[in-house]
């Protein structure tokens, strides 16, 4: 019995407060518009984005339905909708590509307009949502909403890939991995025989350190309060590890003086304005370049000495890795395919998705680098 054009009752993870567990729910979601598709979840990743909504750091309108790292099968498809068809196995993607906004256009630029990334309306573009509970509309999150077995996004917002790919693995490619290696290779552009800094070895931070290597890095110094991540970052490619626990002056200086002066390259994916002004001390004065990768606080402003800048260095952002997501998430699908990066190592727990409570309780605890929801 096709299901399509019909509304879908099935179950979803629902925050109805801050600081509050999830909620599984039965949820109602609505058929797909025009240009619309709606996606069969298969897996979804715990990002640290998403416990950022819980805590309020990250502010989104309540209730909503979070996930944003996720892979899936097509279930169906609004009219005008070309690129994916029922059946196929996709990536929903937080960060659009409309091919049609200045970025987009752009060979530089990745960040379309199309996202809801810092607007926080939890809406579709015609400023509707498609799920509701007990009656009442559901805010949708970065136009993805995952954590839910069935989810509705933009056309802009999917992209189609190998029908052989292990949904369980390449859902990372959806955010924290790409975000991490194209910081890497993208943005910063790292050389070979460079040195690299890299704070904070969460999953994203360690996808920063197979990037450095897989640019050619010849050091690469892995920074982070919990030691227990060291023996992880070295298997994927840092060639030091250090604690700012284990020094008693700032760990900027320690790398300063580790590297004779700074390195080339240094990361801060953590996402907090303290470390970010630490990665950018740390990069050589002249020509280092300094990238942020985590999100930032909200309502939290950063103060420092200009000097830092005037001599030379280079301070960027990166968004998704600075990749245009519907043209590089298929290529990077093939490229695991091919074995150019393994994803194993990044994650440590495959739950099924009703315990997601408990893979948000790894996360802040520590014990986990990506916790993976199955459905």
């Amino acid at each position: 019995m096709s299901t399509a054009g019909k509304v879908i009752k099935c179950k979803a993870a629902v925050l109805w407060e801050f600081n509050k567990p999830f909620s599984i729910e039965e949820v109602e979601v609505a058929p797909p518009k025009e240009h619309e598709v709606r996606i069969k979840i298969m897996a979804s990743g715990i990002c640290r984005s998403d416990d950022h909504v819980i805590t309020g750091a990250l502010v989104e309108p309540l209730p909503i339905i979070l996930g944003h790292e996720a892979a899936g099968v097509v279930e169906s498809v609004g009219q005008e909708v070309t690129s994916v068809k029922p059946g196929d196995k996709v990536v929903p993607l937080f960060l659009p590509q409309c091919g049609e906004c200045k970025s987009c256009l752009n060979t530089k630029g990745n960040l379309c307009i199309k996202t809801d990334f810092g607007l926080k309306r939890g809406l579709m573009a015609d400023g509707t949502t498609r799920f509701t509970c007990k009656g009442k509309a559901i805010h949708h999150f970065l136009g993805t909403s995952t954590f839910t077995e069935y989810t509705v996004v933009h056309e802009s917002a999917v992209a189609k890939i190998d029908s052989t790919a292990p949904l369980e693995k390449v859902c990372l490619i959806g955010c924290g991995f790409s975000t991490g290696y194209g910081a890497a290779l993208q943005t910063a552009k790292v050389e070979p025989g460079s040195t690299c800094a890299v704070f904070g070895l969460g999953g994203v931070g360690l996808s920063v350190v197979m990037g450095c290597k897989a640019a050619g890095a010849a050091r690469i110094i892995a920074v982070d309060i919990n030691k227990d991540k060291f023996a992880k970052a070295k298997e994927l490619g840092a060639t030091d590890c250090i604690n700012p626990k284990d020094f008693n002056k700032p760990i900027h200086e320690v790398v300063m003086e580790m590297t004779g002066g700074g390195v080339d390259y240094s990361f801060e994916v953590i996402g907090r304005t303290d470390t970010m002004t630490a990665a950018l001390a740390c990069c050589h004065n002249n020509y280092g370049v300094s990238v942020i990768v985590g999100v930032p606080p909200a309502a939290q402003k950063i103060t420092f000495d200009p000097m830092l800048l005037f001599t030379g260095r280079s301070w960027k952002g990166s968004v998704f890795g600075g990749w245009k997501s519907k043209d590089a998430v298929p290529k990077l699908v093939a490229d695991f395919m091919n074995k150019k990066f393994v994803l194993d190592p990044l994650i440590t727990h495959t739950l099924p998705w009703t315990k997601i409570n408990e893979g948000f309780d790894l996360l802040r605890t520590g014990k986990s680098i990506r916790s993976v929801l199955t459905f």
